[in-house]
């Protein structure tokens, strides 16, 4: 099944330079908003670390004073039973 395409059209050069300058534009808006984006997120990745430290801080403590109440729960249970 041979098939014959036509021979390639020639593009202007004008188009071509269109073609490339639309593409550079494009990389450099795209870095130039990927910086921003990086900047931004990382003044709030340190604001959500800080976050975290403080929300860690009281689910430990939180966690001490459950185990802290079943312990003494279950002396009580112990206590009583006997």
């Amino acid at each position: 099944m041979p098939t014959n395409f036509p021979p390639p059209v020639n593009v202007s050069p004008l188009i071509k330079t269109f073609r490339w300058g639309l593409l550079l534009a494009g990389i450099a808006y795209g870095s130039a908003w990927q910086a921003r984006y990086t900047s931004k997120e990382l003044s709030l990745k340190e604001v959500r670390l800080k976050e975290k430290a403080i929300r860690d801080k009281k689910l430990a403590e939180e966690k001490a004073r459950a185990a802290a109440a079943e312990i003494a729960e279950i002396e009580r249970q112990v206590a009583g039973g006997k």
